[in-house]
């Protein structure tokens, strides 16, 4: 990536050796209560590795500058390692392009303006925006602002009395009406994509022991969709997925 490379790289083997993943984040030296840190909240604040650390560091130090708005050296500089980050982001997800990776604040600001770009212009009165009930305040009051905005209507998905999602009832709520549904990758939702149209829902039970089951979203060949069938569009809320 020539003199824009800040030295951020793939994952090269198939097992961890979370110690020296321990070891590469300075902050887990800290303590809490005596203890050594263990960190939970990175939903809400990502800490920081080592090399992403010094990754910003040199960034300030040798190449800051406006990104697509200069001529001079250390613009075109910036705006290089700005479309090489939008290159590694394409390819960690598997996204067809880089032009499908939009960078912004975080996880509840892209929600917010998925729900008054795209919805402001789609969602309209007598629509239904399907959601579940694990649902925190990022995946939901964007919601229901656009609801109150359009005249949609906001359905929910149940929890069962053993916390899963009660996915019996997907298919009755998933009716033609239903211009999105939204969910939170809190509860392990995936997506499998391939190269031809329709998804399923289905639960894997090996992460059932988690809060809410997954929830595949599975392409099939040439059969009935549950999702596409019903021209529902799906927003995932994908914060702690991008790690997995």
């Amino acid at each position: 990536m020539g003199d824009a490379d800040y030295g951020v790289h793939k994952l090269a083997a198939s097992t961890v050796d979370w110690k020296a993943v321990r070891e590469d984040f300075p902050i887990l030296h800290e303590q809490a209560h005596g203890h050594p840190l263990i960190y939970f909240d990175s939903a809400a604040t990502s800490q920081k590795p080592r090399p992403v650390i010094e990754a910003l560091r040199k960034f300030y130090e040798h190449d800051n500058a406006n990104v697509h708005r200069g001529l001079h050296t250390l613009s075109s500089r910036a705006t290089e390692a700005y479309e090489n980050a939008r290159q590694r982001v394409a390819e960690y997800i598997g996204a067809a392009s880089p032009d499908e990776i939009v960078f912004t604040r975080g996880t509840t600001e892209s929600i917010n303006l998925v729900a008054q770009a795209w919805g402001g212009k789609f969602v309209r009165e007598g629509d239904v925006i399907l959601l579940t009930v694990m649902e925190h305040h990022s995946n939901l009051v964007p919601w229901q602002l656009l609801a109150e905005w359009t005249g949609a209507q906001l359905r929910f998905l149940p929890v069962l009395d053993d916390g899963t999602l009660d996915l019996e009832q997907l298919s009755s709520l998933l009716t033609t009406v239903v211009k999105l549904f939204a969910f939170t990758h809190q509860l392990h939702l995936k997506t499998k994509c391939a190269a031809d149209g329709a998804f399923e829902v289905f639960a894997d039970s090996d992460r059932s022991r988690t809060t809410g089951r997954t929830l595949i979203l599975r392409r099939q060949g040439a059969g009935c969709s549950l999702v596409r069938r019903r021209g529902c569009f799906l927003a995932g809320h994908e914060t702690e997925e991008a790690g997995h």
